[in-house]
């Protein structure tokens, strides 16, 4: 008997102390959550019962090494003179109580120091597996939790399954109504960054900068590269020999397209760059409105636009200018619009010299005029 009551104090004792040191806070705190919930549980039965007085107070004391537990109450203007009301076999149910606080507590305890672990890899990759859907949300296992990705983050022309396995770019950490969730995301574009600093050494080791990304997720993405470092080609590392290296990203991203181009300080020729593989470009920048017209010759011009202008449109968002791209002017054009202006030049001459001319009046009707006024004055 003695042996079993010194195990019991034991697991009491540790359950205490594990909680306390994983939530960081002191034993008496939990305890005060423990005697709230006993207390909760007593006069919940009490009243059942019709032993509940609701005139008085009660509270309950705990033995922090047993765990046992005692129900006292008073008369509120009679604090001194408590009355232990734990009705027998409480004991029972108090212990019942007491164990699903512990475990709620630990539950919360663990949940808690995986949200503060995660919190700290925001922005990371992490692989993962689809573990189900829950509603529009997709669930992830992503080692010690689950994360949840929700519509926005997802990439609309993947599939799915359960038990497939990805990478997933760490978004962040969300409120919800049942708390908080991680968030992962297939549709960021730092998930393109990271992939790439995960198979480039180059781009890892700060040898080869990324210094922007223009992405629509599952379809297409732009990626703007720069080195510092003289006789390191930062396209050529972030290709790979054969390709090898983009490839893998390629594959990770489902067949997602990407340009790797080099990155320009000079808005004209990162205007080109953004703009491949379209060549032969003419640029016209336009500082203050932020825009520039691009001319293109006749057989880059689709190249340039892309499909439903994907390709000019992530030019533009990759950097930062609104962009208009225009045909080349043919001689036979330009003759025409020349010719087109004479007769507008000319029609404002004469109605120039018209009104001029209007404004004179006739020498008869002067000479008339002249009369008239002699009349008047005879």
């Amino acid at each position: 008997m003695r042996s079993l009551k010194t195990q019991a104090r034991t697991e009491f004792a540790l359950a205490l102390g594990q909680i306390a040191t994983e939530r960081g806070i002191a034993p008496e705190v939990v305890l005060d959550s423990i005697k709230a919930a006993i207390l909760a549980a007593y006069k919940k039965d009490a009243k059942e019962i019709g032993e509940l007085n609701e005139e008085w107070e009660y509270e309950v004391e705990i033995d922090p090494v047993t765990g046992e537990s005692h129900v006292f109450g008073w008369e509120p203007e009679k604090e001194d003179k408590k009355t232990e009301v734990t009705p027998p076999g409480f004991g029972r149910i108090a212990a019942v109580t007491a164990k699903q606080v512990i475990r709620q507590k630990l539950r919360e305890a663990e949940k808690s120091a995986v949200l503060e672990e995660y919190s700290k890899r925001i922005g990371a990759l992490v692989s993962g597996m689809i573990l189900r859907f829950d509603g529009v949300n997709t669930i992830v296992d992503i080692g010690k939790t689950e994360a949840v990705m929700p519509p926005s983050e997802q990439i609309k022309s993947e599939q799915y399954r359960i038990n497939q396995k990805m990478t997933f770019y760490l978004e962040g950490i969300r409120e919800t109504a049942k708390g908080k969730d991680i968030i992962v995301s297939r549709a960021h574009p730092e998930l393109v960054q990271g992939l790439f600093k995960r198979e480039v050494p180059e781009v890892s080791s700060g040898a080869v900068e990324i210094r922007g990304i223009a992405r629509e997720p599952g379809s297409r993405s732009k990626v703007a590269v720069y080195s510092k470092q003289a006789g390191i080609d930062p396209v050529g590392s972030c290709v790979g020999q054969k390709g090898v290296r983009v490839q893998a990203v390629i594959e990770e991203l489902s067949g997602e397209k990407i340009d790797i181009i080099q990155y320009n300080d000079e808005p004209g020729k990162m205007i080109v760059a953004a703009l491949s593989p379209a060549e032969n470009l003419t640029v016209k920048i336009n500082e203050q409105a932020k825009s520039a017209v691009v001319t293109a010759p006749v057989d880059q011009l689709s190249l340039a636009i892309g499909r439903e202008g994907q390709n000019v449109r992530l030019a533009a968002k990759l950097s930062g200018y609104r962009i208009d791209i225009e045909p080349p002017k043919t001689a036979e054009k330009e003759k025409a619009e020349e010719v087109k202006e004479e007769p507008k030049k000319e029609k404002k001459v004469r109605k120039t010299s018209t009104v001029k001319t209007s404004k004179k009046p006739s020498s008869k009707k002067a000479t008339e005029g002249k009369g008239k006024i002699e009349e008047i004055a005879n």
